[in-house]
This record gives structure tokens, C-alpha cells and sequence, in this order.
């Protein structure tokens, strides 16, 4: 797979080799981005690039990559099993146990441990997002006043998915 320049401001890849200006911002390929602009951020573990545009190596300290490179190492260092997660979709909802919820919610938590969806973003409140909030408050065997059974089964429920989610690939049982 050839990669191809990325403008460093909004992320976009070069249309050819031999773009010199991005086509979706204007900038010179390889300018820094201006201080004003919403930085790229990684569509799969989510992280929003350095001021340079650019995101540290997993494979090389001390190389920056650009944001189509960056996601290019996600295929070498996943950041957790998004087939068995996959398995779990239906439609734009996840079957969690015996309910459901957003599947870009549920597993933005489960890649970045944050119910934050950044900017802009609005969430559905139904259990699992409950389930969610309590177990990064709180933990997963915290005992909490007022607690009940279906929210405990709920917690259970999303904490058995982290913990499979986060399993590393040699030790995967499949299901």
C-alpha cells in the first residue's frame, strides 16, 4: 500500500504525488497548522494529532507520522479486537449482553476508557452509558448505595466486554 503526502492542518492525503498544495485546506503539504484550526485526530483510536500535526511512531521512537500513516500502524498495532466487536453490531447500536447501545459510544469508551465524544457530540443515556459512567467512576466491583440488580448485571456486562475487547490477539478464545 502506497501512502501518499497528508496535509499536516486537516489531515487529507495528496491526490497525487505530485500535489504540492492540500485540496481541501489550501496549505502547502508539510506546513505546520495554524494555531486556530481543530487538529486531525486518528478515526481509530481516536487520539487528536500534536501541535505539528503529526502523531509519535508506535514502531520508531522518535518519528512523527502524518495522519494516513498513522492509521497505517493501527493495522500492525491494533487497539483492541474490533472483529469481536464487530460481531456484537447491529446496525448502528451494540448488543451488550441483553441490551444495547451506540456502537461508536461504546467503543470510543472502550479504546480511550472516556465517555467523552469530544466536541459537538451528543450521547444517548440508556443503561450501558450508565454502565459506563459507574464503571469508570467507581470500578468494576465497587459496591454503590442504591445500587440495582439491573445496573450491577449492566456493569457486568461491560466490564466482561473490556476485558475480551482488550485481550491480547495470541490469548483470544473465540466464542
Amino acid at each position: 500500500m502506497t501512502i501518499q503526502t497528508a496535509c499536516l492542518s486537516c489531515g487529507t492525503p495528496a491526490r497525487s504525488a505530485s500535489s504540492t498544495f492540500c485540496g481541501r485546506c489550501g496549505l502547502p503539504f508539510g506546513t505546520e497548522p495554524p494555531s486556530h484550526v481543530e487538529l486531525p485526530s486518528c478515526p481509530v483510536c481516536y487520539r487528536s494529532s500534536d501541535d505539528d500535526g503529526r502523531f509519535a511512531s508506535q514502531v520508531h521512537a522518535g518519528l512523527r507520522l502524518d495522519l494516513p500513516r498513522h492509521v497505517a500502524e493501527h493495522e500492525q498495532h491494533p487497539v483492541g479486537d474490533d472483529d469481536y466487536l464487530e460481531s456484537l453490531r447491529e446496525g448502528a447500536r451494540i448488543r451488550i449482553g441483553r441490551w444495547m447501545a451506540p456502537f461508536d459510544l461504546v467503543r470510543r469508551y472502550l479504546v480511550t476508557g472516556s465517555l467523552d465524544g469530544g466536541r459537538r457530540r451528543q450521547f444517548e443515556h440508556d443503561l450501558i452509558v450508565t454502565a459506563m459512567t459507574q464503571l469508570a467512576r467507581f470500578g468494576p466491583n465497587a459496591v454503590i448505595l442504591g445500587d440495582q440488580p439491573e445496573w450491577r448485571a449492566a456493569r457486568d456486562a461491560v466490564a466482561e466486554l473490556m476485558e475480551r475487547f482488550h485481550r491480547p490477539a495470541g490469548t483470544r478464545l473465540f466464542a
